[in-house]
């Protein structure tokens, strides 16, 4: 099976910044597709990011020029930068990757655990 763990999240001030990372794991056969989504308390959960094996990148109207995303696919890792946060980009975020397993080598999608991100004063 493949597992998903994402890390870095924390209390950060508004303005401030945090670096997530996310590392894949388990019976790869190759990964396309990685992203990032949140949800906030009552809302949808959305796409912030998305960058795929040939590093194209995707990302949401509301966080271009503050947030990259960049992944090393020697260590099966993505990462999201996020600078100049503001309080309504408190939410959970969601790694995500789409995974051919050793197993099934078909295109999966697969979800972290979440990480918590806060934006407070």
């Amino acid at each position: 099976q493949v597992q998903l763990v994402e890390s870095g999240g924390g209390l950060v001030q508004p303005g401030g910044s945090l670096r997530l990372s996310c590392a894949a794991s388990g019976s790869i056969f190759s990964i396309n597709r990685m992203g990032w989504y949140r949800q906030a308390p009552g809302k949808e959960r959305e796409l912030v990011a998305a960058i795929t094996s040939g590093g194209n990148t995707d990302y949401a109207d509301s966080v271009k020029g503050r947030f990259t995303i960049s992944r090393d696919n020697a260590k099966n890792t993505v990462y999201l930068q996020m600078n100049s946060l503001k309080p309504e980009e408190t939410a959970v975020y969601y790694c995500n990757a789409d995974v051919a397993s050793w197993g099934r080598k078909v295109l999966y999608s697969y979800w972290g655990q979440g990480t918590q991100v806060t934006v407070s004063s």
